[in-house]
């Protein structure tokens, strides 16, 4: 992994992205030993989707970076999860509200928002999405979506426009929307935070 390629290819994409995006990289493959690569390259913000590796890694590597997680939340694991991040962008289960009860109220979370009705996604139906987040004892902060896989990125505009909707409606402004196969049309419809990995890698 070569630190200065991945400095270049962030340059370029906060230079797309504006400043106001934040660039959250994906390390869900990157092996803990290759974690100071990202940090000599410069990046800052890194998202883990398991908590055994976000304890390794976080463990290591704390201080060098800010830290978020972004995979599906098991909710027993939350207790652990939440004193290791910033923010966790998939909040989307009644167990897991359950859970934060008994943490602190100033965690922050995303709630995750299926609208794509695939079974196979995690995330909240939008007419529900009012009364779950009223129900949350935690700091909702946005909202974040994962749209159906295309090839083509322009079929996930109308679910990142959606997303940039529901969260107007509830008075939200972070969302975190867009992956390293459609960021760019993610940040056109509002994205403040996308999620990147091969882009920067590959």
């Amino acid at each position: 992994m070569d630190p200065e390629r991945i400095r270049g290819r962030l340059a370029r994409v906060q230079e797309v992205a504006g400043e106001g995006v934040e660039i959250l990289t994906a390390t869900k493959y990157v092996p803990i030993d290759e974690m100071e690569a990202l940090a000599e390259a410069g990046v800052a913000l890194v998202g883990e989707n398991r908590l055994q590796d976000l304890e390794a890694k976080h463990e290591r590597w704390g201080d060098a970076f800010t830290w978020d997680f972004i995979g599906n939340i098991q909710s027993r694991k939350l207790k652990s999860i939440v004193p290791l991040v910033r923010l966790v962008h998939s909040l989307a289960s009644e167990s897991a509200l359950a859970k934060l009860e008994a943490l602190p109220h100033d965690t922050a979370v995303l709630v995750e928002v299926n609208l794509s009705g695939e079974q196979s996604k995690g995330g909240v139906e939008p007419p529900a999405l009012g009364d779950f987040i009223e129900r949350c004892p935690a700091r909702v902060e946005g909202l974040m979506t994962m749209p159906p896989h295309a090839e083509d990125p322009e079929k996930s505009r109308p679910y990142f426009a959606r997303l940039a909707e529901l969260a107007d409606d509830q008075g939200l402004e972070r969302l975190s929307m867009g992956t390293s196969q459609d960021w760019p049309v993610a940040v056109e419809e509002g994205a403040t935070i996308i999620r990147l990995g091969s882009t920067l890698f590959k």
